[in-house]
C-alpha cells in the first residue's frame, strides 16, 4: 500500500494520507481510509482559487452532461472540492463513491463467464454505444470510454513523451477495444450493471476534439465488432 501525504486532503481526510489506488492520463486517484470514497487529482491543473474554480465549473459541467448522456444506470455521481495543496496551489478534488466490488472491463477474464453472463455483459455495452453515438450526433462530443492507467506520475510523464507516439496510436487505434477499458467498471449491482467512472473532458482545440471524436465515432464500428465476437452476440 503507497500513502500520500498532501494538506489537499484535509477537507476529507484528518491525518492527510490517503492510499493511491489508481492512475490515468491525467489523474492520480486515492481511496479514503473510511473506503467509502475515492478522490481524484489532476496535479496539472490549479493554481489561483479563480482558475481552479473556473476549472472545477468546467469539470463539473461536462461530467453532468456526460452522466446524463448515459443515464443513471451507467453513471456515478461526482463531487467537486478546492482544496490548497502542499506547495500553495488551489486544486480540484473530484470525489466520487468506491466501487467495493467493481472491476475494469480490462481486468475481465471473459472467459471464465458463462454465455449468458457474457451476453448480459454485451447488450449492456452496445446500449452504452448508442448513447455516447446520439450524444456525438447532437454535440460533437462524448465520454471518454476507454481510458489509460499509470502506475506512477513519473510512468504518466513516460507515456506522454513524444518517443511513444507511435505506441499510444497503436492502442488508440487497435489495442484499446471497449472490452479492455479502464473507464467502465462491471460492478455487480443490478441497478448499475455497468458504470462510466471518468468523466473528463478533452481540453485541447477545437479541430483536435472534431477530429479526436470522429474516430471514436468511427471506432465504435470496430467495437461492436468485439463485442459480438467475444460475447457472443
Amino acid at each position: 500500500m503507497t500513502r500520500y501525504t498532501d494538506v489537499v486532503f484535509a477537507p476529507i481526510d484528518y491525518d492527510l494520507a490517503l492510499e493511491r489506488v489508481a492512475g490515468g492520463n491525467e489523474t492520480e486517484v486515492y481511496r479514503s481510509d473510511d473506503g467509502r470514497y475515492v478522490a481524484k487529482l489532476k496535479h496539472e491543473l490549479g493554481g489561483s482559487r479563480d482558475a481552479a474554480l473556473a476549472q472545477a465549473r468546467q469539470m463539473r459541467d461536462a461530467a453532468e452532461a456526460f452522466a446524463s448522456c448515459l443515464g443513471p444506470g451507467y453513471a456515478i455521481p461526482s463531487y467537486y472540492l478546492l482544496a490548497r495543496e502542499s506547495s500553495g496551489r488551489v486544486q480540484i478534488l473530484v470525489l466520487q463513491p468506491f466501487l467495493r466490488d467493481a472491476r475494469a472491463l480490462a481486468d475481465l477474464d471473459y472467459r471464465s463467464m458463462t454465455p449468458e453472463e457474457r451476453r448480459w455483459l454485451g447488450r449492456h455495452l452496445l446500449t452504452i454505444i448508442r448513447r455516447a453515438e446520439a450524444m456525438y450526433r447532437e454535440t460533437g462530443s462524448m465520454p471518454d470510454l476507454y481510458g489509460r492507467t499509470s502506475a506512477s506520475k513519473e510512468e504518466r510523464r513516460r507515456n506522454r513523451s513524444p518517443l511513444n507516439l507511435p505506441r499510444r496510436l497503436w492502442s488508440f487505434l487497435v489495442e484499446r477495444t471497449l472490452l479492455r477499458s479502464h473507464n467502465l467498471m462491471r460492478t455487480g449491482d443490478l441497478a448499475r450493471p455497468v458504470t462510466l467512472v471518468d468523466y473528463d473532458f478533452v481540453r485541447q482545440g477545437r479541430l483536435y476534439r472534431r477530429v479526436y471524436f470522429l474516430v471514436r465515432k468511427l471506432l465504435f464500428y470496430r467495437d461492436r465488432i468485439a463485442i459480438r465476437a467475444v460475447l457472443g452476440l
